[in-house]
């Protein structure tokens, strides 16, 4: 029988808050990407976001990439070092990065790498952190969602000043962003959701 602080857990996170994250994800992806395209999903996890936007959308064909092996994925995928995008310059129209890039030491290079193998634009759904109140939100959010899995947690969350350097550098330009996207229920979304979170659609410079 699970504990029943697993058994809050699964009911809370998973049944309360993941499902709606995923749908409220999608809408704001669906908003994004055209509804044809090709696009590598790095950092895919289970896939369920790119298999969502593909059902809304059956013009649109994911491959991910992933460093941890998943016994059940929902769109093809194949490992890779969390370094190196196995793929080649103009390899796919779009490159999306959901909540991946803040678990990484390495994000400016893989935007830089994106920035190549796609031939239309990247796009990222990541955090701002202005202040050390929202480090601690953002890690503490990190630690409930993640840790249990064993995903890396390095917290290295930016300021939107930091980020818009980085795609100056690597030749990315926002084209569009959205900054509020509802993701947590009710009063859930006065604490976690604020101004933490955005979604950019960035063109090649």
């Amino acid at each position: 029988m699970m504990p029943i602080a697993t058994r809050a857990h699964d009911v809370i996170y998973r049944r309360l808050v993941f499902s709606r994250r995923a749908e409220k994800l999608t809408q704001a992806l669906h908003s994004l990407i055209p509804a044809s395209a090709t696009i590598l999903d790095v950092g895919c996890g289970n896939g369920v976001i790119s298999w969502k936007l593909r059902e809304l959308c059956p013009g649109r064909d994911f491959t991910g990439v992933e460093i941890l092996d998943r016994e059940t994925c929902l769109i093809p995928y194949k490992l890779y070092d969390g370094k190196t995008i196995p793929f080649g310059p103009d390899a796919f129209d779009f490159v999306t990065f959901v909540d991946v890039l803040h678990h990484t030491t390495e994000a400016e290079d893989l935007l830089r790498q994106a920035a190549s193998i796609a031939r239309r634009g990247v796009v990222i759904k990541d955090h701002y952190c202005e202040s050390s109140l929202d480090y601690c939100t953002l890690s503490f959010m990190d630690w409930v969602g993640n840790a249990q899995y064993g995903v890396a947690l390095p917290h290295r969350y930016k300021a939107a000043a930091e980020w818009q350097a980085i795609f100056d550098r690597v030749g990315l330009r926002k084209a569009r962003t959205l900054e509020h996207i509802g993701l947590y229920p009710g009063p859930f979304d006065a604490v976690f959701g604020r101004k933490l979170h955005f979604v950019s659609l960035l063109d090649k410079a």
